[in-house]
C-alpha cells in the first residue's frame, strides 16, 4: 500500500521532458510566462497580434475620420453643436481603443500591465545610500565592460556604440510598458548578435561571451527602471507566493516523495546550500547572474539526491526536491525576479542549455505550489483543509515534538539516543541472522555425511587383494628352468 502511496505522489507532480518544451514543437525550451511558448515562437505570435491590432486601430481611425467629417458637414448649426459633436467623437474614439487594447492585452497576460501608467518621476525616490550603491556598482562594470570590448578591437566599438545608442532610446522609453520595453531588449539582443555574425565574422563562442557582457552592462543600467516597475501587478504576485508558501509550512518531503535524507551531515550542507542559492537570486541585478544563483542550486540538489541514493538522480527525483527546497527557503519576491529574466535575458540562454532547463523546472516549481491540492499531496480533502487552515498540523519529526523551550544541545542527545537504539536494534538483528547462518552450515554439512553415509552403505565397496606379480622372462627361474638354452655362433670354414 505504501507503494502505492508514493507513486499517487509522485505522480501528482511528475512532469515529462516533452512538457518543458515549446508547445509550438521548435525544440526549445517553453515558459509559463510566455503562454508555453519559447521566446521565439511567442514574439512572432506577439508580432502577429500586434500587426492585426495596428491595422484595427488605422481601420477605426479611418472609420470615426469619416464620421467626423460627415457629421461636420451635414452640421450648420451654432459653434456649440459642432463642439458637442467633436467631444462625443473624441469619447467614442477613446472608448473604443481601449476596449481594443484591453482585448489584445488580456489575450497575452492577464496582469501585465495592469494599473495605471505612472511616470518615473513620480516613483518613489530611492534612499541615498542604495543610489550610492547603484553607482558604485554601474562604474565598476562600465569598466569592465570597457576593458573587455578593447579586446574585440572594431567589432568592440561597434557593440559600445550600439549600447550606448540602446540605453538612450530607452531612457526616452520609460512611459512604454514592460512587455514593449522587453521586446526592444530583445530586438537588441538579437540584432547585436546578427552584427557581430554577418557583418564582422565573429567566432560562435566569441559572440556568445560578448552577449553576456552586453546583457550585465544594459541591464545593470536598466535594473531599477524595469524589476518589479510599478505599471505592474509582479509585487501583488509576490506577496500572494509568499503567504501561500507560508500557509504549505506544515507540507513535509515525505508528502512531496522528496528522496533526501537531512539526518546525513552532507546532504543537509547540500540542503543549506541550494536554499541559500535560490535566495541569493533576489540581490542579483543581470539576468544572466539570477539564471546561474538557479543553476548552482539545482546542482546542490542533484549531489543531495545522488548522495542519500548512492546512485545518480533521475528528473522525477530532482522536481520535487526542488519544490521542497523552494517551500522551505520561501525566496524573496520570487515572481518579480522570474519574471525579469523572462523579459530581459539573452534568449538563447532560456531556449537551450542546462541554464534554460532548470529555469524551466524553476517555474514549473512555481506552479505546481500555487495549484497544489490535496491529491498532489496524497491526502483527503479534510485533512488538507485543516493543515492550511492551522487546525492541525501532520506528524512531524521526532526533533520537532520537543517543547520550545528545550535546548538544542538536549534535542541533538535525545536524536543521538535514537540513533543509538536503532543501531542497537540493528547490530541484535545482525546477530541473529549470523547465528541462523551458522546452524544452517552445521546442518548443512551434516546432512551432506549422512546422505554419503547412507550411499556408502547402500553400495559397499569391494577391496580385491593384490594380484602376484608376473615374472620377468629374462629372470632366472631356476624350478622351470626348460627353456631350450640359447644359439651360440659357429664358424665356418670358407
Amino acid at each position: 500500500r505504501r507503494k502505492m502511496n508514493l507513486k499517487s505522489e509522485r505522480r501528482g507532480i511528475h512532469v515529462d521532458q516533452s512538457e518543458l518544451l515549446c508547445k509550438k514543437g521548435c525544440g526549445y525550451y517553453g515558459n509559463p510566462a510566455w503562454q508555453g511558448f519559447c521566446s521565439k515562437c511567442w514574439r512572432e505570435e506577439y508580432h502577429k497580434a500586434r500587426q492585426k491590432q495596428i491595422q484595427e486601430d488605422w481601420e477605426l481611425a479611418e472609420r470615426l475620420q469619416r464620421e467626423e467629417e460627415e457629421a461636420y458637414a451635414s452640421s450648420q448649426s451654432t459653434q456649440g453643436a459642432q463642439s458637442l459633436t467633436f467631444s462625443k467623437f473624441e469619447e467614442k474614439k477613446t472608448n473604443e481603443k481601449t476596449r481594443k487594447v484591453t482585448t489584445v492585452k488580456k489575450f497575452f497576460t492577464a496582469s501585465s500591465r495592469a494599473g495605471a501608467k505612472k511616470e518615473i518621476q513620480e516613483a518613489k525616490a530611492p534612499s541615498p545610500s542604495i543610489h550610492r550603491q547603484a553607482s558604485i556598482e554601474t562604474d565598476r562594470v562600465s569598466k569592465e565592460f570597457i576593458e573587455f570590448i578593447r579586446t574585440y578591437q572594431k567589432p568592440g566599438q561597434d557593440i559600445y556604440k550600439q549600447c550606448k545608442l540602446f540605453l538612450d532610446t530607452m531612457s526616452h522609453k520609460r512611459d512604454l510598458s514592460i512587455e514593449e520595453q522587453s521586446e526592444c531588449a530583445q530586438d537588441f539582443y538579437q540584432n547585436v548578435a546578427d552584427r557581430l555574425q554577418t557583418r564582422w565574422k565573429v567566432p560562435p563562442e566569441k559572440v556568445e561571451k560578448a552577449m553576456d557582457e552586453v546583457e550585465k552592462y544594459i541591464m545593470t543600467r536598466q535594473y531599477k527602471y524595469v524589476f518589479c516597475p510599478e505599471t505592474t501587478d509582479d509585487e501583488k504576485k509576490d506577496l500572494a507566493v509568499q503567504k501561500r508558501i507560508r500557509a504549505l509550512h506544515w507540507v513535509t518531503p515525505q508528502m512531496l516523495c522528496v528522496p533526501v535524507s537531512e539526518e546525513i551531515p552532507e546532504v543537509s550542507d547540500m540542503v543549506v546550500k541550494a536554499i541559500t542559492d535560490i535566495i541569493e537570486m533576489d540581490s542579483k541585478r543581470v539576468p544572466r547572474d539570477k539564471l546561474a544563483c538557479i543553476t548552482k542550486c539545482s546542482k546542490h540538489i542533484f549531489n543531495a539526491i545522488k548522495i542519500t541514493k548512492n546512485e545518480p538522480a533521475s528528473a522525477d527525483d530532482f522536481l520535487p526536491t526542488l519544490i521542497y527546497i523552494v517551500l522551505k527557503g520561501n525566496p524573496p519576491r520570487l515572481q518579480s525576479n522570474i519574471q525579469y529574466i523572462t523579459r530581459f535575458c539573452n534568449p538563447s540562454r532560456l531556449m537551450t542549455g542546462e541554464d534554460g532547463y532548470y529555469f524551466t523546472n524553476l517555474c514549473c516549481a512555481v506552479a505546481f505550489i500555487e495549484k497544489l491540492d490535496a491529491q498532489s499531496l496524497n491526502l483527503s480533502q479534510e485533512d488538507f483543509d485543516r493543515f492550511m487552515t492551522g487546525q492541525t498540523s501532520p506528524k512531524k519529526q521526532e526533533s520537532d515534538s520537543f517543547s520550545p523551550d528545550v535546548c538544542l544541545g538536549v534535542k541533538q542527545m535525545c536524536k543521538s539516543l535514537d540513533l543509538l537504539s536503532q543501531l542497537n536494534e540493528r547490530q541484535e538483528r545482525i546477530v541473529s541472522e549470523a547465528k541462523k547462518l551458522e546452524k544452517d552450515l552445521i546442518d548443512w554439512t551434516d546432512g551432506i555425511t549422512k546422505e554419503v553415509e547412507d550411499i556408502v552403505e547402500k553400495y559397499p565397496l569391494e577391496i580385491k587383494p593384490k594380484s602376484q606379480a608376473l615374472a620377468a622372462i629374462d629372470s632366472e627361474n631356476v624350478e622351470n628352468d626348460k627353456l631350450p638354452p640359447p644359439l651360440q655362433p659357429q664358424v665356418y670354414a670358407g
